[in-house]
């Protein structure tokens, strides 16, 4: 098996596990009927910190989603959180001047999560334990001897977090997205989206049934068909195509594939029909898309536009 077509397999198995424990989670969530609307509930309670970005595992993912990431990226165990979380602190203190409080480089010092030696490292402190207790000082960067083996431990394995969190990026921990202005995300909505969308129709209630970042999705990708893998998550968004004939005759029906040499439909009654165009000199092909004006709008959006639209769907609950 080759690494394509390996990798399509995984994300033939990763999709459907996510989809799995999404239908799972929206059968067994309640929704709220005295939520009020706005952007809060998207905010880190007061007085916690918000999950650090591209850091701890991503909650809402399936156990067996991640293993099966971490096994394809070849990542290794992941660290000891606890020991992360005194690294971090040891490595804000003490090297986030030059390399950044997230270990990305800074006015003086490198990018530590792309460095050879931290990612041969693996997180135990022997690759990186000489570097920070002598320094380089013909790089400008000064010894540190005080700090123990435990204290470089902890860095490591700060360190190894970082690294693996940029290498799997389905881990990302998504922060709250709902930052923009309703009321000019309903007057974009009402120019743009309204002759095929209704807040009282179709999109009733559905802050409800999808969170912020499911419902930001559903707008920008309504297909969301990888590799034509599966079908559209509605009905709507089919494909339908005519084909007319030389002879003038003419078929309808749901567009099943269509490329440079050849055009196949399922007409109503089920029955699948195709055409290779060099054999029938004339034939006429048109395609109808449903979602042709949110491919348009796509190309249009502004970040502001995206954030407003967001923000004016939220309060639909």
């Amino acid at each position: 098996m080759n690494l394509r077509t390996w990798a399509l397999c995984l994300l033939a198995a990763v999709t459907l596990l996510g989809l799995e424990a999404q239908e799972q989670e929206h059968s067994t969530a309640q929704p709220s009927q005295d939520r009020p609307t706005g952007t809060q509930e998207n905010k880190p309670p007061t007085g916690e910190p918000a999950a650090p970005p591209n850091g701890a595992e991503n909650p809402g993912m399936p156990d067996q989603v991640r293993e099966m990431l971490r096994g394809f990226l070849a990542l290794g165990a992941p660290p000891d959180p606890a020991a992360v979380a005194r690294g971090q602190k040891t490595f804000v203190a003490t090297c986030g001047f030059c390399h950044g409080t997230t270990a990305t480089g800074g006015a003086q010092g490198p990018n530590l999560v792309r460095s050879t030696m931290v990612l041969h490292d693996q997180g135990t402190g022997k690759e990186i334990a000489a570097v920070i207790h002598n320094g380089r000082p013909e790089k400008g960067m000064p010894p540190f001897p005080n700090l123990g083996e435990s204290q470089v431990h902890d860095i490591a394995q700060f360190l190894l977090g970082r690294t693996q969190a940029a290498a799997n990026r389905m881990e990302y921990t998504i922060q709250n997205i709902v930052t923009g202005d309703p009321r000019v995300g309903q007057a974009y909505f009402q120019s743009h989206c309204a002759e095929c969308h209704s807040p009282s129709g179709d999109l009733a209630h559905i802050a409800t049934r999808f969170d912020p970042v499911a419902l930001e999705g559903r707008f920008l990708y309504p297909a969301n068909n990888p590799y034509g893998m599966f079908p559209p998550p509605d009905p709507r968004a089919l494909k339908h195509v005519t084909v007319t004939l030389p002879s003038g005759k003419v078929f309808t029906g749901t567009l099943t594939h269509i490329d440079d040499f050849s055009v196949g439909l399922r007409d109503e009654g089920g029955e699948q029909r195709s055409w290779v165009y060099e054999d029938v000199p004339g034939i006429q092909v048109e395609v109808h898309d449903p979602l042709a004006q949110h491919l348009k709008l796509l190309r249009q959006y502004s970040d502001a536009d995206m954030h407003n639209i967001l923000a004016y769907l939220e309060t639909l609950k």
